[in-house]
């Protein structure tokens, strides 16, 4: 009997034991917000603000090119130094107002002796008054970017990144990217740059008909018509890498096209949308024609996505005009935009716009040199300063005109 009493009390206390541990380990769960072992995400307190989408501005400009009477024009015998902010007093407003501003630099920084066509090379304060306008990112890739050769490309590089500029379309050595990566607001975003060769039949490598060495070929992010689509395929490969490196976003450069057409072509068409179906990029820009040329927007064929498209953003400022080419067009750009809502947690652009602010070239003659200066195209441009002086009001109109009918968006 006493020993039936031992066994029903130890049973009891096994029980007792037994529940005792149940609850420590419920209680944990309880606290948690664990059901059925799963954890799960604790919910937004009241109160609490929805996420909202990132808004980024950003801003191109296409070919700042410097002739030999812009070299002249620029010089300062007082300090024996050149001086080019006043090219851009009238459109730095504009470009520093973007979350982040690009330009294509089509001359090289490869030191004494300055020239312009057709081996351009500029002073270095040339770098020191774009930084001053706001630009952030500097395109290298274009049909100039060789016109010192290699050490040439090389001191571009170095000027450029020593002023605080991200470069793209360029390389110091093979271990650096093919493409380059800033970020804006916590946003990653991959910049991919390249330029058209000169045809050669499949022998070498070549830019504004000189051939370079395999070296230097290495170094330069490039695509042939004659291997278009070998070539679309590796650029492509450059986007993905951007991606995998952590791009949110990725920008596009091409350097392409027919000089003086104010309209795309069959190729530039043909890059564009394969770009769009295949590259995953979020915006195009391009220049090289030296003249504007339409935007749209192109849909990537399997998701819908937009994508806008500047196909020739035109000269940004140059020496080309009516009095040397006879064609006015060449004194004629644009400030492309491109304004998008990127909703981090999406990990996706859920809103994107393009427009354009028109720029015109203005030259007059002042103190004996000619005066270069860009005009924004704007609501103001009856009041310019400049223009009052230099009675050219009305080629500043013809220019508006001119802009407005060739950009145009589908």
């Amino acid at each position: 009997m006493e020993n039936a009493e031992r066994k029903n009390r130890f049973a009891a206390l096994l029980i007792m034991i037994s529940i005792a541990v149940g609850c420590l380990i419920a209680l944990p769960l309880l606290f948690s917000g664990c059901s059925n072992g799963i954890n799960q995400p604790n919910k937004p307190t009241a109160g609490e603000e929805p996420e909202q989408p990132i808004e980024l501005n950003i801003f191109c400009v296409g070919d700042i090119m410097v002739h030999r009477s812009q070299i002249a024009s620029q010089y300062d015998s007082s300090t024996g130094r050149y001086d080019y902010t006043n090219n851009y007093k009238y459109v730095k407003d504009y470009i520093s107002q973007a979350d982040l501003a690009l330009c294509n630099v089509e001359t090289t920084f490869a030191g004494k002796p300055y020239s312009g066509f057709p081996a351009f090379c500029a002073p270095d304060e040339l770098a020191d008054a774009l930084k001053d306008t706001g630009f952030d990112v500097a395109f290298t890739s274009n049909n100039h970017m060789m016109d010192r050769g290699g050490a040439g490309m090389k001191r571009t590089l170095e000027i450029l990144r020593s002023k605080g500029f991200v470069t793209a379309g360029s390389r110091m050595n093979n271990q650096e990217d093919r493409f380059s990566m800033t970020e804006v607001k916590g946003i990653k975003i991959g910049v991919v740059s390249y330029t058209y060769e000169t045809p050669t039949g499949g022998k070498g490598t070549a830019l504004n008909g000189t051939n370079i060495s395999s070296e230097n070929a290495e170094l330069i992010n490039s695509f042939s018509y004659e291997t278009l689509d070998q070539d679309l395929a590796e650029i492509q490969k450059t986007c993905e890498a951007a991606k995998a490196a952590g791009a949110e976003l990725v920008i596009l450069y091409y350097h392409w096209g027919e000089e003086y057409q104010t309209s795309a072509n069959q190729w530039q068409k043909y890059i564009a949308q394969r770009s769009v179906n295949n590259m995953d990029v979020d915006m195009i820009f391009a220049s090289h024609p030296h003249v504007l040329q339409e935007m749209e927007y192109l849909k990537n064929e399997a998701t819908g996505k937009t994508v806008p498209v500047f196909y020739s953003m035109g000269n940004f400022i140059s020496n080309q005009r009516t009095e040397t080419l006879n064609n006015r067009y060449t004194e004629e750009g644009i400030i492309a935009k491109v304004n998008l809502k990127y909703m981090k947690s999406q990990g996706k652009v859920t809103d994107i716009s393009m427009s354009a602010v028109p720029t015109w070239v203005e030259k007059y003659e002042a103190g004996g040199r000619p005066v270069y200066e860009i005009i924004p195209l704007d609501d103001d441009l009856h009041k310019n300063e400049t223009l009052s002086v230099s009675g050219h009001l009305f080629r500043a109109q013809k220019a508006l005109e001119d802009a407005n009918g060739i950009l145009k968006t589908n």
